[in-house]
């Protein structure tokens, strides 16, 4: 369907994801069916998709977390200094056992690894009661030395 090109120096580690979402396989054969779709479709899921970001992203702020809410992807993103953590690895690998949710380091999708360090980000394409349950389990995070107000969304830029 489409192409990049990019020096390999500036790929950094979206390398390794691209080929796993481009290229040969069922994907353009998918995107080709979707555009037979009706737009009722794609109205319906984008506003089940806004209502599954604004539950998560509700939460996470309830927690104490600054929230970084997008307006065209679908992951929430957060920033952990909020609650006196910095180093998102060390916070994703421990989430599994703390709060039995998973969520994905920023610094991974960066060539300097000091980049994104304290944001991590959540899907939030996921069931409405998946969402609701990882809500309740961050409820009692310890807040932060202070607390800003949510981000508004993070605009999606669209075609040049």
């Amino acid at each position: 369907m489409g192409h990049g090109v990019a020096r390999a120096a500036r790929l950094g580690a979206h390398h390794e994801a691209v080929p796993h979402v481009a290229g040969a396989g069922p994907f353009p054969y998918a995107a080709a069916e979707a555009l037979r779709l009706p737009d009722a479709y794609f109205t319906g899921l984008r506003e089940d998709l806004q209502f599954r970001r604004d539950l998560l992203s509700a939460g996470l702020a309830a927690a104490g977390l600054d929230v970084l809410r997008p307006a065209g992807a679908c992951f929430v993103s957060i920033d952990i200094s909020e609650v006196g953590e910095g180093d998102g690895v060390a916070f994703c690998r421990s989430l599994p056992a703390r709060r039995g949710v998973v969520g994905v380091p920023h610094s991974v999708f960066h060539a300097d690894p000091d980049a994104g360090r304290s944001l991590v980000r959540f899907a939030f394409c996921k069931q409405t009661g998946v969402l609701e349950e990882a809500v309740r389990r961050f409820k009692d995070l310890p807040p932060g030395p202070t607390r800003s107000a949510p981000h508004p969304p993070v605009p999606f830029p669209g075609p040049p």
